[in-house]
């Protein structure tokens, strides 16, 4: 009788776990037996824990065209692909080759072209692609390699040899999260994983580093940016995580600009100049001026000044070249002259349509073959030719015959299949594999491993990430047990890190913390003050018509969702529920709950590489809550949606207290605090003109006197404090003057005081106070000069003092943050197109 997690062979497909004498292969006797001890239920509980903690860490893989949100978890499976020493030692050195020969292939393409003038490679195949840059002629990186890194897409064979199917030049991604799935393999299964004497990957990141920091033309204490789309792009996930863990700034390109014949980077402090770029935008992109004019991922004059040596861009621009799938069908002839040998790994079978008897070949077996557009970038897919309806195959063939210069075939490989794990057993999955290569000094150092990735099902053979596709942690095993490895103190980032904070950091990056400080502010200030009149409407003590009018009215005013209850009719006050119910849910409505926290979810995601694994865990939660809001407010008004409410504040809440107590005092978190110091003055200002402009009578005013506490968190002080002279006064000083009360206006001004003192450029020319310093010294003299008895003070049926004093305030701190925003960050517009070409193709 077999254990539910027993792995039988799967018969008739190529299985990796078995030899050919279907023995289990060393390593994999081991890790099935580990498997089978544990259990269904275990196994199920250490995917759970995995989950959990890629959702805490932030790792995703954005799926584009998806329903709703484009952020998809990324998906790993709890069996690692086992590959043996033997097994890799064979792998690594074909690899190594490999690259060489493409780095080599690189330089001839944009040098000598030998290739082409020995009839190895036809101009048509080079000179047709979209890939190949003509402006990136003659530009060459300092030492014997213009191929930084290097990744292959593999799978084995029945002969158990590997086969290539693709290469990756240009900006290989997944190297990020092979590292994070080693992290987290590595706490969920430390036994295993440590008796399983698996090959360490630390170096191989201590290499990448070591090799960009090597490139830089400046000498000492060089500057590495990594270039990433944004947060939007499919992989943002991981070029954040691997800018943190390489201690390298993440830049997008208006963080860049050319100038003086250099690259710089706008920091707080002024510009920094980049000697390194690690770019993860297609190169393409990456210069709107010389290369694709409608980009907006990319630099302005980059090319000139990488042709000029200034500044090194890896992987060098034109490198998408290599990732012509025609290469493959010249590769064995390229070898033989490059290298003087045939390559060690074998390469899929391609022909190009653009040869006569190629495209002979693809139009009589179009059923057997996969069908590739040779540019990546053409947005084409792939599609194989049995998959195809007649009308849909006459169709291709049709674009073949009139373009076959663009088009590739390559035969149909059946893939191996590893065990995989789907929540009750062991299942057989097809299995693909991509490796990465780096440059050293004098030759290519391989991951001992890769980012394995399966098929959803046994029957599938199409592995997309796009598709939903999981992952695999790689296991190499080693001969012998390793020594620990880490890069946490290799001599590079000790260099790296010298420069100051404030050097290191975009002011984009500074720019969205402040504002992730301001909406979690004015977030957690309206479900407050939304909870409270939520508890006073469905409350025992029925409240009366004109203190519900002026709660509603406030609420409107400190959620920006004018003109709301401002303009509202009888009836509309009286029955408030589809207005509170919008401006809690309503995405689409500016200032309601469900907008401003989507736009502080949007600041974090573009720093989030500067956030702990606790704060990304807490706006997951957030996000969570967020998501399951309009199912906790399913019964309105009658079902306490004040605790519908309640999720979402206790995340902004531990945000709060996670960068009060964890975030290290440098400029990103002064900035975020500055936005929330900002905010909370706005949000108290505008509360105390809503609850305390209009004179009412006693019932009313204590009703909105216990509003506007309860709601900044101060009703148990002020009864505390009031235990005799409790009254409108006590209520008013305590929040606006209390200095005592981190809920106060002087408060919140005093620490926007300390804070100022301690920004780049902070000190005054000639004595004089700067305009930030002049605005906030006025708000606070205001302030501190104000008399609450006669703040308070009626005439007719309102009060004044308290509307002239608040809009006064209102206006002096939105002064002030225009100042710092003017001052601290970048608003210019990016690169414009001055004229198009618009002569058509004849």
């Amino acid at each position: 009788m077999h254990s539910a997690l027993d792995y039988p062979a799967p018969g008739g497909l190529l299985d990796e776990t078995r030899d050919a004498d279907g023995a289990l292969k060393p390593g994999w006797d081991y890790l099935l037996g580990a498997v089978r001890d544990l259990g269904p239920e275990v196994m199920r509980n250490r995917e759970e824990k995995a989950r959990r903690i890629l959702r805490d860490d932030g790792a995703t893989y954005n799926i584009y065209g998806k329903p709703g949100s484009a952020s998809g978890s990324w998906e790993l499976d709890p069996v690692p692909y086992i590959i043996s020493s033997d097994d890799w030692s064979q792998i690594e050195t074909g690899l190594q080759e490999r690259s060489e020969l493409f780095n080599l292939i690189l330089r001839d393409l944009y040098g000598p072209r030998t290739l082409i003038r020995h009839g190895a490679l036809p101009p048509e195949a080079l000179f047709n692609h979209g890939g190949f840059l003509r402006a990136c002629q003659g530009v060459q990186l300092p030492g014997d390699h213009e191929l930084i890194m290097h990744a292959v897409d593999m799978v084995r064979r029945p002969d158990g040899s590997m086969c290539i199917l693709s290469d990756r030049t240009q900006a290989p991604s997944g190297s990020g999260y092979v590292l994070e799935n080693r992290t987290v393999m590595s706490r969920v299964f430390p036994s295993l994983y440590r008796d399983s004497h698996v090959h360490r990957i630390a170096s191989f990141y201590q290499r990448l580093r070591h090799k960009l920091t090597s490139l830089s033309p400046s000498g000492d204490l060089p500057r590495v940016a990594l270039l990433t789309p944004g947060a939007q792009n499919e992989t943002y996930f991981e070029h954040a995580y691997l800018a943190n863990y390489l201690g390298f700034p993440l830049v997008q390109s208006g963080d860049l600009v050319v100038r003086n014949g250099f690259l710089w980077m706008k920091s707080l402090d002024g510009l920094k100049r980049v000697d390194v770029l690690l770019r993860r935008v297609d190169d393409v992109y990456c210069d709107p001026v010389e290369l694709r004019p409608d980009s907006q991922l990319g630099v302005p004059g980059l090319l000139e000044i990488v042709r000029s040596g200034r500044v090194v861009v890896c992987n060098p621009l034109g490198s998408g070249a290599l990732e012509n799938a025609i290469l493959l069908k010249y590769l064995p002839g390229i070898a033989t002259l490059l290298l003087g040998r045939d390559l060690r790994l074998d390469t899929v079978k391609t022909f190009w349509a653009g040869d006569e008897a190629d495209l002979a070949h693809i139009t009589r077996n179009i059923d057997k073959l996969i069908i590739k557009h040779a540019w990546r970038g053409s947005g084409e897919n792939s599609a194989f030719g049995g998959d195809l309806n007649e009308e849909q195959r006459t169709a291709l063939l049709a674009r073949i015959h009139h373009s076959p210069f663009d088009y590739v075939a390559q035969e149909k490989l059946d893939k191996s299949y590893t065990p995989a794990f789907n929540g009750y057993n062991l299942e057989p999955r097809p299995t693909l594999l991509r490796t990465f290569a780096v440059a050293t000094d004098s030759s290519y150092t391989v991951l001992p491993g890769g980012l394995t990735r399966i098929g959803t099902s046994t029957n599938g053979q199409l592995i997309s990430m796009q598709e939903g596709s999981p992952s695999k942690d790689t296991w190499v095993i080693a001969s012998e047990p390793e020594r620990e490895v880490t890069t946490e103190a290799s001599i590079d980032s000790l260099r790296l890190a010298q420069e100051s904070p404030v050097d290191s950091l975009p002011s984009r990056v500074v720019e969205n913390l402040y504002w992730m400080g301001r909406y979690a502010e004015r977030a957690e200030a309206s479900m407050r003050l939304l909870r409270t009149v939520f508890v006073m409407l469905n409350g025992e003590d029925r409240i009366t018509p004109d203190a519900t009018r002026i709660l509603l009215e406030t609420v409107s005013q400190i959620t920006y969702t004018l003109p709301g209850f401002t303009a509202a009719t009888p009836e509309q006050l009286a029955n408030p529920e589809e207005e509170l119910l919008e401006i809690i849910s309503d995405g689409n409505r500016v200032g309601s709950v469900r907008s401003t926290i989507n736009s502080l979810l949007l600041a974090a995601d573009e720093s989030k590489e500067l956030l702990s694994t606790d704060t990304i865990r807490v706006i997951n939660d957030l996000q969570d809550a967020l998501d399951n809001l309009d199912a906790d407010l399913s019964g309105g008004l009658a079902s306490a949606p004040e605790e519908a409410l309640d999720p979402l504040v206790t995340s902004l809440a531990g945000l709060a207290g996670l960068t009060q107590e964890s975030m290290i005092r440098g400029v990103g978190w002064r900035f975020m605090d500055m936005g929330k110091r900002i905010e909370r003055s706005l949000q108290t200002i505008a509360t105390v003109r809503g609850l305390l402009s209009e004179a009412c009578g006693e019932t009313e005013q204590a009703t909105l006197l216990t509003a506007m506490l309860t709601s900044m968190e101060a009703l148990i002080t002020y009864r505390r404090r009031g235990r005799q002279h409790r009254g409108l006064e006590l209520g008013a000083d305590l929040v606006l003057l209390d200095r005592t009360n981190p809920r106060s206006l002087l408060f919140q001004m005093e620490r926007l005081q300390e804070h100022l003192a301690e920004l780049p450029n902070a000190e005054p020319l000639a004595g004089e106070l700067d305009e930030e310093n002049r605005c906030l010294l006025e708000a606070m003299t205001t302030l501190q000069l104000t008399r609450v008895p006669h703040l308070l003070q009626v005439a007719g049926k309102r009060r004044p003092e308290v509307e002239t004093l608040m809009t006064q305030l209102a206006g002096l701190l939105r002064e002030f943050s225009r100042f710092i925003s003017d001052k601290h960050f970048d608003h210019r517009s990016g690169p414009q197109q001055l004229f198009t070409n618009t002569r058509s193709d004849s």
